[in-house]
């Protein structure tokens, strides 16, 4: 059973970067949605939870790098709308912060 267990987090895991921003947000609800559920193992507990941290982490990179492609509209008071790179504060991770959601 174990063996099993580990063979299906290999394959979710490879899955992660396959996954759409949609798909990934689905499965993460999913698993948030099994986990509060308390019916799984403490095992299969992990396995969601480890998976869920993955999904997580592929989520805030897939937000920071849309984020960083946003442009905001700046109107001018004679000139027509046009847009401008937006500026933002980059935030590095804390030492001892790694896999924690940034809220």
């Amino acid at each position: 059973m174990a063996a099993e267990n580990e063979a299906a987090q290999a394959g979710e895991a490879g899955s992660v970067e396959g996954l759409t921003f949609e798909e990934a947000m689905d499965r993460l609800e999913s698993i948030v949605e099994e986990l509060e559920g308390g019916a799984l193992t403490l095992e299969q507990s992990i396995a969601r939870y480890e998976m869920g941290v993955k999904l997580s982490q592929r989520l805030t990179q897939t937000l920071d790098q849309a984020e960083k492609k946003i442009e905001k509209l700046v109107e001018g008071d004679d000139e027509a709308p046009a847009t401008q790179p937006m500026e933002l504060e980059l935030k590095h991770p804390e030492p001892g912060s790694e896999g924690e959601l940034p809220f």
